[in-house]
């Protein structure tokens, strides 16, 4: 068991140096366009450095939210914990009502008899159209 969390945790310490080193690349190289756009302003007089770095910042933030997931949303590691209990807990129970299938709680349902309310007309509720 020690062994297995082991793995896993060596595993998200590498996807979170991954992410560092990626997004370490992205502003390096954001730099460097700043500066070779900045310098080259005046031959153009365009800015055109950010075209490479949208898409590039895009995909900084989709490798983010994979390897921290969302932060307190639906995809983070605590939500996926609790579905994985409420699975596990599903599933014993339906093992167990396949093992003791006489055991099982039934629910009975009673008719309801409306109550009758005389009205002063002399007519009933079940008389009407």
């Amino acid at each position: 068991m020690e062994d297995k969390i082991y793995e896993l945790a060596r595993k998200k310490v590498k996807e979170k140096k991954g992410f560092y080193l990626h997004f370490s690349v992205y502003l390096a190289v954001g730099a460097f366009f700043f500066i070779m756009n900045a310098l080259t302003y005046y031959d153009s007089y365009e800015w055109w450095f950010f075209f490479p770095m949208l898409p590039w910042g895009v995909a900084i933030t989709i490798h983010y939210f994979s390897v921290f997931g969302l932060p307190g949303g639906a995809l983070s590691h605590d939500w996926e914990e609790q579905e994985l209990r409420k699975e596990i807990h599903r599933l014993r129970s339906k093992a167990d009502r396949m093992e003791n299938p006489g055991h099982e709680d039934r629910l009975e349902l009673r008719s309801l008899k409306k109550d009758r309310i005389k009205h002063p007309g002399g007519w009933n509720e079940d008389e009407l159209v």
